[in-house]
């Protein structure tokens, strides 16, 4: 599927790179040139910069009700475009189409949930003890907005950034990932066939050393933030300090999914493979590290292998699969060093871990499963990101606590029994942001952050805003 040749969205128009250059995007699942975009660089990167300032300045001046009304007007544009956006996920990073319905629905979540949300945001009353002054607390939008994207989830992170954002007041500058561009071009062609004001979202990729070094290390952003890799956050934080600035950041994970011998042994099994291999194991989310008591080891690994070796893999609009391929031969290539290290150390392979049969063009592998994974091994330490699940035992509450502790990531984590008491004891010393007990749920009203290297502040809820907004203290005398 060829999506032709798209063009950079700035300052409310659609134009080509200051240079002329362009990119191709090749599509993982067979190796073929799915779209030409243009390709940013350092001018590029400061004509949206100077357009997001005057933007900020025509936006924030709006009532919310007006950015209320620009916002469901995207909205409605999105839902119309939906096939479109949803195929450009599947050949852009090897999405399946039934799984870029989460992408679409983060976007237009996003878009009705957070002016409610910015509605809701009350004036805080400060008390004055001695009767002398009258005190408030008051938000107001911080100003113009760079928000950096990873590229497995390329509209599910657009909305997570957008909404927010422009509920607040503030303009945004987007910079999707070079590995999934194009369903973020597009929502640059829907913004400008709506006539979306000027220079309030601008939309641009290319090198990262040229587009991002600009923006980051401009004083004009008043916020950064991201969705990517803890090493990417950390290069973003240090670039940035030619001034101060608010930062988001939601970085990498390594999630422990804990499954006790009293745990519901059905529904541990079933989110397990679902939290592993959808959108094959690339989600900062997924169960990375999986630990299962003694007693229950052995039946939940022969169940675990036995679904993960029932999963389709395919690719395409029609296409009914659970899995696609990797994004690039570059990640494929990793899971196969992660395998090897790991097999190395004395892990078993268990199924998977090879090209699929038939298969050989684009970056296809196995949905694979290792058993005997062990705190030495890579696959242990670092945010796998591939379709691998890794299994271990554990005997003890406190032994199998301390290993899922025992990352620098600290972003989701799961657990399954239905002890109260172990229930109250992890909720409290589990080192993670989210804690998902028996069950798993996100939406954009849940607050999605993390601890540790797994990044700063929030995405989704309430929480979200105040990566935008800035407070001011008003008191007067009475």
């Amino acid at each position: 599927m060829d999506f032709g040749y798209l063009k950079l969205y700035i300052d409310g128009k659609l134009v080509d790179a200051h240079d002329g250059k362009r990119h191709s995007v090749i599509c993982p699942a067979n190796e073929e040139k799915t779209a030409e975009i243009a390709w940013a660089g350092v001018k590029d990167a400061e004509l949206a910069l100077a357009a997001a300032q005057k933007g900020f300045a025509y936006w924030s001046k709006l009532s919310l009700a007006e950015r209320t009304e620009w916002m469901r007007k995207l909205r409605t544009a999105v839902l119309e475009r939906e096939h479109d956006l949803r195929s450009a996920m599947v050949y852009e990073m090897g999405k399946t189409y039934a799984g870029a319905w989460e992408d679409i629905e983060a976007v237009i979540n996003a878009l009705e949930w957070y002016p409610a949300a910015m509605k809701n945001m009350r004036d805080e009353q400060i008390p004055d003890y001695e009767n002398t002054h009258t005190h408030k607390m008051v938000h107001q939008p911080a100003g113009v907005a760079v928000a950096y994207l990873a590229w497995n989830f390329p509209l599910l992170n657009v909305g997570f950034k957008m909404g927010p954002a422009l509920a607040s007041g503030c303009s945004l500058i987007i910079k999707p990932s070079a590995a999934s561009p194009m369903s973020a071009y597009l929502m640059g062609e829907i913004l400008h066939t709506i006539d979306f004001p000027a220079g309030v979202v601008n939309i641009l990729c290319g090198p990262s050393s040229e587009v991002a070094h600009t923006m980051t290390t401009s004083t004009i952003p008043a916020v950064l933030t991201m969705i990517g890799s803890t090493a990417t956050g950390q290069k973003v934080i240090a670039d940035s300090t030619t001034s101060i600035k608010k930062l988001g950041m939601e970085l990498g994970g390594n999630a422990p999914f804990i499954v006790f011998e009293d745990a519901d042994f059905e529904k541990a099994l079933e989110l397990g493979i679902a939290l592993k291999y959808g959108n094959t194991g690339q989600v900062c989310v997924a169960a990375n590290r999986i630990f299962v008591h003694k007693n229950i080891y052995d039946k939940f690994l022969a169940a675990y292998v036995k679904r993960a070796s029932e999963l389709k893999l395919g690719h395409g609009v029609d296409a009914e699969a659970d899995m696609g391929p990797m994004v690039s031969r570059k990640d494929r290539d990793r899971m196969f060093a992660l395998i090897k290290d790991a097999v190395a150390k004395g892990a078993i392979l268990e199924y998977g871990g090879h090209i699929p049969e038939g298969k050989e063009k684009g970056n296809w592998l196995e949905p694979t499963v290792l058993s005997g994974v062990t705190p030495d091994m890579e696959v242990f330490r670092k945010e796998t990101f591939g379709p691998i699940g890794s299994l271990m035992s554990f005997e003890t509450d406190d032994e199998v606590l301390d290993l899922a502790n025992d990352t620098e990531y600290g972003l989701a984590s799961y657990i399954f029994t239905n002890d109260h008491k172990r229930i109250e004891r992890f909720s409290r010393e589990l080192q993670f942001g989210e804690i998902q007990i028996n069950g798993v749920k996100y939406a954009i009203y849940l607050p999605h952050g993390g601890i540790k290297n797994s990044g700063i502040g929030h995405d989704c809820s309430h929480l979200a805003l105040d990566d935008y907004l800035i407070k001011k203290r008003i008191s007067m005398a009475i």
